[in-house]
């Protein structure tokens, strides 16, 4: 039965053993040499055969050198048959001596074979893996990178059978917080810790995963793909995040190996958002990039889309849209749709870009965006009806009849809305109905019967012309639509009962369309498998069972310790001592510098301990070492080598953390030079060494800076400049100008105007408090805060916020502070200082700082008193995360002129007739939002300006009111998530009477 192990891993099945036959040579420094050695020529010119003698006797050497008790004899005697079979030359006498040396001592030789010809034979055979489980497990670091790659797939096939899902605990916490939420923290928290105690990952599960996440640092990318679908199918939800930063590192690969990673990125992101958000750049389209990565990339991008960060992938889709690629520019305009039917924040938004796409001169733009645009509007059709005049102005330029078609079901879907524009339309099209295409000849006949049923005076002979049109077409699709038609809509004596319901069949609420990703339905194939690229079952693909409900007896895999131990010493002639400690294939250095540093800073007992244990294991490895070098000297020299280099490693490391330390502590440099002032005080001579000493230490740190060699976590595959950026030391260029012309060139300035947008006082400050603890939830201790729209002095990006505490008991309440702060990412509080005690009665206002990262999340936190604590929550208006900046009109409209297309919102209000006066607009205006008032030269526009707290972006407000009780208002920001919540603020304040 043909089996697929890997897609990855079929590209160089073929030439597997021969690599591992170079590898091995390489390895021990063996070349190929074409001639003979001096010995071989002597042992042919010794012969009389003039042509078979000479292969006789040479096969005879080669057997010889073959039994040879040297490893450099047989591996040179392989090499001249490796060779011989090359030239052509017949060596099947040495066949039986080559299968005795090739049948290696060394298991991790003929391991990936081994479970090959498994997966090949008897797949299905769990029972023989049992006791061979934890070997393979040991041996998968060792094993050659093929092997790996058939041995993960096994053993993931194996562990789905044998041990338990190590996702209930997720989902049973997920539960017990939904269903738990009126309970106290405390009993939350023992529900949490009984279903963690309930669910123990087994050992030889936990062996797996442990032994498999060193080779997330190999160099094959399809052991990497492998390891990665392990742990997605296998490890718990919490630790399966390791595997992100390894598959972003072979996107580094060849466009093929990165075709198979971004389809799988794009599997794993639909189902774990969070899992790849901190790479989110990693995924931006490359000009270089081909279609299918670009289509790919772009749709991981879709699918990581959040309110945090819609507004930076909206600004990079503006880009892709300007793409030459036309097939990667319509997939763009796709994937807005998506972002805009998931996040309801930007549908307002991303509908307004893409309406401004319509004005494209690029057909294929205008017609996907049209279709994108049909499919929004389904979502709320009533609040669009300007957008569908717009769209049917098009229709005399949009040739691509997909396009077409769309304009054509939307008017007809809302005709009632359009009663103006609907008859004009099927006029113009019942011109051109015989050079339609099909599809658009359909939808002419839709809008002919939905207009004939709600609009029979303009429209009844238009649609019996078309009927007419159709009954006759070449295509038998028109001609049975046609006649359906006619027999629906037009009552005769042979209708049947079915007419009396057309209109609730042609006017029926269509439901909106589900805009998902075409990667949804493939989490059910194996990561990494060929079934799962080509998203349909292949030949010889092995599902995934289920996890066993209650795990099977894990007893099966125990082996005995006397075989085990006789085992290995028979294979490798000496029982190996692993230190646990040792870390080499780590993804990281950082565990074990932290394990060191919590190990020298614990307490005295636990470190006398553990010293005690370290130097239990130096002696067993001295007494090893000394072992070893009785039977070998290159042993006892490479393992004095490798002392030194750890040495070295210690002291380079220490040497790094002490240039550290000197570098980002002036308080402790300030103290050394005073204490060296107050030494100088006392003696001349003092004072003259010392400078000498300082001289000769600075002298010497001037010539080893440049020297200083990088720590071993510089040089790490993993750590590459996308992910965490390394601080290096800038040198500061000494001016070779004049002061006089550096004067004259800060005097430049390349942009057409100064900038004038300068931070200006609130124009009004709303005293609103909104509750934050109520007495009765807080046992007498009160809450409220309010936002004094004033600059924070705790930073410059945080918003202040005003607590005021009062105490409506008898009593005094004392240590009142917060705690247990529970911040989104990116989100900083700085708390108040702790109040001792607060009387009865009496209350106090105290400041805070918080930076909210330009979004309304929620900031929870607890406020405690001495006997209790209460959650407490912030949740900011939108209006309050900005900062009010004064501007002219000429500035204001250039910004403006620069933030359109999807950067704008925009949306019509009805306004009462004492809400239109300028002095009530105003006042309407800045009680929502800190926003700044722009001079303008126009009575029925006002504009508005700020800046948001965190970033700085501008946020332009226009208020232009128009003839009659509308008004338009115009929201342009960069922040488009902030933009839209303030428009949801604004819209009913300046609507109500």
């Amino acid at each position: 039965m043909e089996e697929e192990s890997s897609f990855l891993g079929h590209v160089s099945a073929v030439s597997s053993t021969v690599k591992s036959i170079l590898g091995l040579a390489e390895t021990l420094q063996v070349t190929l040499k074409s001639e003979p050695t001096v010995e071989e020529k002597g042992l042919i010119d010794a012969v009389t055969e003039p042509i078979e003698c000479p292969f006789i006797i040479r096969n005879e050497d080669l057997k010889q050198m073959l039994e040879s008790s040297k490893d450099s004899a047989k591996l040179d005697a392989m090499k001249r048959i490796v060779g011989m079979i090359a030239k052509g030359k017949n060596a099947s006498e040495l066949f039986p001596a080559v299968v005795k040396n090739v049948a290696s001592k060394n298991i991790e030789l003929v391991a990936g074979s081994v479970v090959m010809a498994f997966e090949e034979v008897c797949p299905d055979r769990i029972d023989l893996i049992h006791r061979n489980y934890r070997k393979l497990c040991n041996l998968l670091v060792d094993v050659e990178e093929w092997g790996q790659v058939v041995i993960i797939h096994m053993l993931t096939r194996y562990a789905r059978t044998q041990f338990v899902s190590p996702w209930k605990e997720d989902e049973n916490l997920e539960e017990n917080n939904e269903k738990n939420f009126y309970e106290s923290d405390e009993e939350q928290k023992e529900k949490n810790d009984k279903i963690k105690i309930s669910y123990a990952m087994d050992p030889d599960h936990r062996l797996l995963i442990r032994n498999t996440k060193p080779l997330l640092q190999s160099r094959n990318a399809a052991v990497v793909m492998a390891v990665a679908q392990l742990y997605w199918h296998l490890s718990p939800k919490s630790e399966a995040g390791i595997i992100s930063k390894s598959l972003v590192r072979l996107l580094r690969s060849n466009r093929e190996v990165q075709y198979i990673v971004l389809q799988n990125i794009a599997t794993m992101s639909i189902q774990r958002k969070g899992m790849f958000e901190p790479y989110l750049k990693s995924f931006y389209v490359r000009s270089t990039d081909p279609t299918m990565i670009k289509t790919l990339k772009l749709e991981i991008l879709t699918n990581l889309a959040n309110e945090a960060n819609i507004s930076t992938l909206l600004r990079e889709f503006q880009t892709y849209v300007k793409s030459q690629d036309k097939q990667f520019a319509a997939a763009t305009i796709q994937a807005i749709g998506r972002c805009a039917t998931n996040i309801s924040e930007v549908t307002d938004t991303c509908l307004n870009g893409l309406v401004c796409l319509l004005s494209n001169r690029d057909e294929i733009v205008v017609a996907e965006s049209v279709v994108v645009i049909k499919k929004l509007l389904q979502m709320q059709p009533a609040q669009h009806g300007e957008i569908i005049k717009h769209m049917a102005k098009l229709l005399d330029n949009i040739t691509v009849p997909v396009a077409r078609a769309s304009i054509l079901w939307l008017i007809g879907e809302n005709c009632e809305r359009v009663p103006k524009i609907a008859p004009d339309v099927l006029r113009k099209m019942a011109k051109s109905f015989t050079g339609e295409d099909d599809l658009v000849k359909l939808q002419i006949l839709n809008l002919g019967a939905k207009l004939y049923l709600t609009n029979s005076k303009q429209t009844k002979l238009l649609t019996q012309y078309i009927l007419n049109l159709g009954k006759y077409d070449q295509s038998y699709d028109i001609r049975d639509r046609t006649r359906f038609i006619r027999q629906l809509i037009v009552p005769n004596e042979k209708s049947g009962a079915l007419s009396k319901y057309a209109k609730k069949i042609f006017l029926a609420q269509k439901p909106a369309p589900l805009l998902e990703s075409p990667f949804k339905d493939r989490d059910h194939f194996q990561l990494g498998t060929l079934s799962h690229t080509l998203n349909t079952k292949a030949s010889g693909y092995l599902e995934l069972s289920n996890w066993p409900e209650v795990a099977p007896d894990p007893s099966v895999r125990n082996v005995e310790v006397i075989e085990l131990a006789k085992e290995w010493t028979s294979v490798s002639g000496k029982v190996k001592k692993v230190k646990p400690d040792e870390t080499f294939y780590s993804e990281s250095e950082e565990d074990v510098s932290d394990n060191s540093s919590e190990s020298e800073s614990g307490s005295g007992s636990e470190s006398g301990d553990e010293g005690k244990e370290e130097g239990s294991s130096e002696d067993s490895s001295d007494d090893s070492s000394d072992e070893s070098e009785s039977e070998s000297d290159v042993d006892n020299k490479n393992q004095v080598a490798k002392r030194k280099l750890k040495t070295l490693g210690k002291s380079d490391s220490d040497a790094d953390d002490k240039t550290n330390a000197k570098l980002e502590s002036p308080d402790s440099s300030d103290s050394e030079s005073s204490s060296i002032e107050e030494s100088s005080s006392d003696s001349e001579s003092d004072t003259q060494s010392d400078c000498e000493a300082k001289r000769m230490s600075e002298k010497e740190e001037k010539k080893t800076w440049p020297e200083r060699k990088p720590s071993k976590k510089d040089v790490s595959l993993l750590d590459l400049d996308d992910f965490n950026p390394v601080s290096t030391p800038v040198a500061v260029l000494t001016p070779a100008i004049s002061p006089g012309l550096i004067a004259d060139l800060e005097g430049l300035n390349l942009s057409a105007s100064s900038p004038v947008i300068n931070v200006s006082a609130p124009v009004f400050v709303p005293m609103k408090t909104h509750e934050l603890l109520h007495r009765m939830s807080g046992k007498g201790l009160a809450a409220s805060y309010h936002f004094p729209r004033q600059p924070c002095i705790f930073g410059d990006q945080m918003v202040s916020v005003q607590v005021t505490l009062k105490n409506t008991t008898d009593r005094k309440i004392e240590n009142i502070h917060l705690s247990d702060k529970k911040l989104p990412s990116g989100m900083r509080m700085h708390v108040f200082s702790p109040i001792e005690s607060l009387e009865p009665g009496g209350s106090i206002t105290v400041a805070m700082g918080i930076d909210f990262c330009d979004s309304t999340q929620t900031a929870s936190f607890q406020l405690c008193t001495k006997d209790d604590c209460f959650s407490v929550h912030i949740q900011p208006p939108a209006g309050e995360l900005l900062l009010p900046v004064a501007m002219s009109e000429k500035d204001f409209r250039r910004e403006q002129g620069m933030l359109t297309g999807m950067n704008e919102t925009s949306a019509t209000i009805i306004a009462s007739p004492q809400n239109s006066a300028p002095p009530v607009i105003l006042q309407k205006v800045v009680n929502v939002a800190n926003l700044g008032i722009v001079p303008s030269g126009q009575d029925n526009i006002h504009r508005f300006a700020a800046k948001t707290v965190h970033s700085g972006a501008l946020m332009l407000v226009t208020v232009e009111l128009k003839e009659g009780s509308t008004a338009q208002l115009i929201i342009n920001t960069e922040k488009a998530v902030i933009g839209s919540v303030l428009l949801r603020e604004l819209k009913p304040v300046l609507s109500q009477g």
